[in-house]
């Protein structure tokens, strides 16, 4: 198996500009509006955006009984406004202490810190975006995740229209 295989890669193109794109991946109230799986909400989004900089965020859904949340936390590896980011993920609690993937219910294997690549390129007023998640496997639910969440990022900009 070739290791881009344990890769999820999705490619969208934005109908917005290559800046509005940035920001509601770097403006912590706008990426609240859209990250997360369909159902799941961002009540908290802690993001200093700069090389070493610390990332905190916390999804979570409500149900009748109980509400269920995740949070991660990672650290900015690469900041290049506006088109390029990367930054580390990984489970943690509340405080942002990383815990072990499997406590949280993910597969055998699954590892503790995984890496966001995001590539912005703009073409002819539209934004081309590539996200690379490398160490979530394709087609498992945090590819799924993934594509829910720029499904309400696109809707974010077919609104603004």
């Amino acid at each position: 198996m070739d290791e881009q295989d344990n890769w999820v890669k999705i490619c969208r193109v934005f109908d917005a500009p290559i800046d509005a794109v940035w920001a509601m991946w770097t403006d912590p109230n706008l990426f609240k509006q859209w990250y997360g799986p369909m159902g799941m909400s961002v009540p908290t989004a802690e993001m200093d955006v700069v090389v070493g900089g610390v990332r905190k965020i916390c999804m979570e859904m409500k149900r009748p009984d109980r509400t269920m949340s995740m949070w991660f936390t990672g650290v900015y590896k690469e900041v290049n406004r506006p088109s390029r980011l990367v930054y580390t993920e990984s489970m943690c609690d509340e405080d942002g202490t990383i815990i072990p993937p499997a406590s949280m219910g993910m597969p055998e294997g699954h590892p503790d810190i995984t890496e966001v690549i995001v590539d912005l390129v703009e073409e002819d007023g539209k934004t081309v975006m590539t996200m690379v998640h490398v160490g979530v496997v394709a087609g498992t639910a945090g590819d799924g995740g993934w594509n829910q969440a720029f499904d309400k990022l696109g809707g974010l900009f077919e609104d603004a229209d």
